[in-house]
């Protein structure tokens, strides 16, 4: 397992297990683990249940977290699990200003008069106005797609183009539907980090191209969407909207931006979603992926290849892609 870096705050959650044993659900405090499912009176048996009872567990979880006396184990030799089972994931497109100009000009007409800067310039100014005025793009990811945050990813012969998508992901802490701007991130239990894989070759539907996007093909393979290491509270974020986003593949550096480039930040994306769908305890609204994909890189992902991914105060991902056997 990669060496795990302590999350911002003094604890966070997560689900672990023991050589051998069922997962359970833990509260993680100075490298050591406390099993939930035996500290709470109701004893939880996953961190669902732990977020569905968010507002009157977590002044229990910051007092458990100060007592020595428990019957704490060390983080060291646990397996660590994707923290949460989520029912609904919701998953947000073209939300980072840098990615999307470097996507749009990537992708420009042969015939396009414009000079590389003159192109930047026009979509930067496109993206500022949607900004201010125009709607978040959100779709729909499969919970089957989550995997943990140390866990091989399996590479589908079919997927010719695999790539990265580090992203920063809010947990719901309570049911939400309509609610405002200004409410949105009182529903957030907390964060946790996303690598939202996708198959850009599958992307869109070129048997028929007025349909558009296929996300169900291209970004939910079993283990498309390693998930962890820990679920931090929201507390211990002082600002989701300035965090750095960083990637790195066999160590060198491939994304390294902040949340501050997102076009819609974490209130304004809840609340939207809201607005269409009822939001549950546990679900995941992921906020989108910043520049520097491996589609602008020119470099997919391959057999044997390593991806670490970071979030300032949420801890470390490390994840090695394997090749799927042939039949």
């Amino acid at each position: 397992m990669a060496t795990l870096a302590q999350p911002a705050g003094p604890f966070a959650l997560g689900t672990f297990s023991a050589q051998g044993g069922d997962p359970f659900p833990g509260l993680l405090a100075k490298e050591r683990v406390l099993d939930l499912g035996g500290a709470l009176e109701w004893a939880p048996s996953a961190l669902l249940a732990v977020v569905e009872r968010w507002e009157e567990t977590l002044p229990v979880l910051r007092s458990l977290a100060d007592d020595d006396t428990l019957g704490w184990r060390p983080l060291e030799g646990l397996r660590v699990h994707a923290p949460i089972e989520p029912r609904q994931i919701f998953q947000s497109g073209a939300n980072y200003r840098q990615h999307v100009i470097d996507l749009e000009v990537a992708h420009r007409s042969p015939d396009d008069p414009r000079t590389v800067e003159e192109a930047r310039a026009e979509i930067a100014a496109v993206m500022d106005r949607r900004a201010a005025e125009d709607l978040p793009y959100v779709f729909i990811g499969l919970p089957s797609a989550i995997t943990g945050p140390y866990d091989d990813v399996v590479l589908p012969a079919w997927a010719r183009q695999p790539d990265w998508e580090l992203e920063l992901a809010a947990v719901i802490a309570k049911p939400a539907h309509r609610v405002s701007v200004e409410e949105a991130l009182d529903h957030v239990a907390g964060y946790t980090i996303a690598n939202d894989l996708t198959d850009r070759a599958t992307v869109f539907r070129r048997d028929m191209k007025a349909i558009g996007t296929d996300w169900l093909r291209s970004k939910n393979a079993p283990g498309f969407t390693p998930l962890g290491p820990w679920l931090v509270p929201a507390e211990s974020v002082a600002d989701p909207g300035d965090l750095r986003v960083t990637l790195k593949l066999n160590g060198e550096t491939m994304q390294d931006e902040s949340t501050k480039d997102m076009l819609f930040g974490v209130a304004r994306l809840v609340s939207y979603v809201s607005q269409t769908s009822q939001l549950l305890p546990g679900d995941l609204v992921l906020t989108g992926s910043p520049a520097g994909n491996g589609i602008h890189w020119g470099r997919l992902l391959r057999d044997g290849d390593v991806m670490e991914g970071s979030i300032t105060g949420l801890g470390v991902q490390r994840t090695r892609c394997v090749a799927e056997a042939s039949a």
